[in-house]
């Protein structure tokens, strides 16, 4: 059996899919490509595929993952652009690798985020920025499927800032006019639990500065993986996976001419 991971958006209005409509949509994608799926045990079978910290309604994303396996082999890359060409535009699947190491989901530490706030003044904006980032704890309140829960969005966030000359061209996406106000900030929050999205990153910005958006965020998740500390910044959760696909090809190599009998004389 086969394991492939994928990196795949959601993009435009398709980020208004929900995680169940996706599902839908991927599972007749699969059937499209006549992808040779493997299946689960039991009365129901159903396709082995696994989904990882998927992005809430309504925001997009350039970085979702899954896994899916297969009953036969097939090439990553060329399953890739089948599975493509199968699913709607706005959901595309950018990357994929064989998977050769395990704790997939594990990688995924953090998350970079951008949040466009149409009508927000980026001077405003680098204000609550800096009052949120001196705060030692910002606690937020969020209604949960396990009722009311409080959220320290602070802890959670390993860098917060607002993109330098972003009023620049900005375009209002709730009046389509050009040169309208908007901060764009780029944030990198850890996946604790409880986890700590963006729009409660926004709640605490608007407890500690009273910034407060006249219109929702335009939010997008950029990059998710594991998070270098000492950078700040978000690395590639596939590149495990290619270190060892690289790697296996020297190894089977190494022990062929190990396996190799001498030649006469030798």
């Amino acid at each position: 059996m086969q394991r492939i991971r994928l990196r795949y958006t959601k993009r435009d209005r398709l980020r208004f899919t929900s995680h169940r409509d996706f599902q839908r949509a991927f599972e007749r994608a699969l059937r499209r490509a006549e992808v040779p799926m493997a299946y689960s045990a039991g009365f129901t079978p159903h396709p082995r595929v696994s989904y990882a910290n998927a992005a809430p309604t309504g925001t997009a994303s350039e970085a979702e993952f899954l896994e899916i396996a297969l009953a036969e082999h097939r090439d990553p890359a060329l399953l890739r652009a089948l599975l493509d060409d199968s699913l709607p535009t706005g959901l595309d699947v950018t990357d994929a690798v064989e998977a050769r190491t395990t704790g997939f989901a594990d990688r995924l530490t953090a998350s970079h985020w951008e949040l466009r706030l149409v009508g927000v003044d980026p001077a405003e904006a680098e204000r609550a920025v800096r009052a949120f980032l001196a705060a030692d704890h910002v606690e937020v309140q969020r209604q949960t499927k396990k009722g009311l829960r409080t959220f320290d969005t602070r802890a959670a966030v390993a860098s917060l800032s607002v993109v330098p000359g972003s009023v620049a061209g900005a375009m209002s996406r709730s009046t389509g006019s050009e040169g309208s106000l908007c901060a764009i900030l780029r944030l990198v929050v850890r996946h604790l639990t409880p986890a700590v999205r963006p729009d409660d990153v926004l709640s605490g910005l608007r407890a500690t500065a009273d910034l407060a958006p006249p219109v929702p965020a335009a939010v997008t998740r950029l990059a998710q993986g594991p998070l270098d500390e000492e950078s700040g910044t978000v690395t590639d959760p596939f590149a495990p996976d290619r270190d060892a696909a690289t790697a296996a090809p020297s190894t089977a190599a190494g022990l062929h001419a190990a396996a190799a009998p001498e030649g006469p004389g030798q």
